[in-house]
């Protein structure tokens, strides 16, 4: 079994900053509306948590700089 970690510490309310092994991630938002996550990876991800079973999710990848 590999060892993760993980820690996410809230910076204000509706801010945390999440990190891991390999990267971080600031998060906005609360629990009841959408959420923006930044990751230092370039990724972009804008979720939603609806009501039951339902959520809504949006996750969009930067490209790096000198990438064709």
């Amino acid at each position: 079994m590999p060892l993760t970690f993980r820690k996410s510490f809230r910076i204000l309310p509706g801010v945390r900053l999440n990190i891991n092994r390999r990267s971080w991630s600031v998060t906005t938002g609360f629990r009841n509306g959408p959420k923006h996550t930044r990751s230092s990876t370039g990724r972009d991800t804008t979720s939603w948590n609806l009501p039951g079973p339902f959520g809504w999710r949006k996750t969009t990848t930067r490209r790096r700089r000198g990438d064709n």
